[in-house]
């Protein structure tokens, strides 16, 4: 299901093909992102840059995997080698 908040920057098929400029809806955004990441899988940092480019088609998947990063949305080994969706965090589903 896509957000209201972020309607207007998807396209048909549920990619982002523009980031918002408003900080919430920025953040409505990543959380949808974050809902296509698998919450038992461990991911490379290439999956991950591919799994978002299936989400999103504006050509910058180390912005949006930062974010998440930060935001706690997903965690990440040390030195970049795994990345997972973090548990127990609010996504919509």
């Amino acid at each position: 299901m896509i957000p209201d908040a972020i309607k207007t920057f998807m396209d048909d098929a549920g990619r982002l093909t523009q980031w918002p400029s408003k900080r919430s809806q920025q953040l409505v955004a990543l959380e949808y992102l974050a809902s296509k990441i698998a919450p038992d899988k461990h991911y490379t940092e290439r999956e991950i840059n591919e799994l978002l480019n299936l989400w999103h088609s504006f050509g910058d998947p180390a912005l949006l995997r930062r974010e998440l990063f930060e935001l706690g949305y997903v965690n990440r080994e040390r030195n970049g080698s795994a990345y997972w969706r973090t548990p127990n965090t609010k996504l919509y589903e």
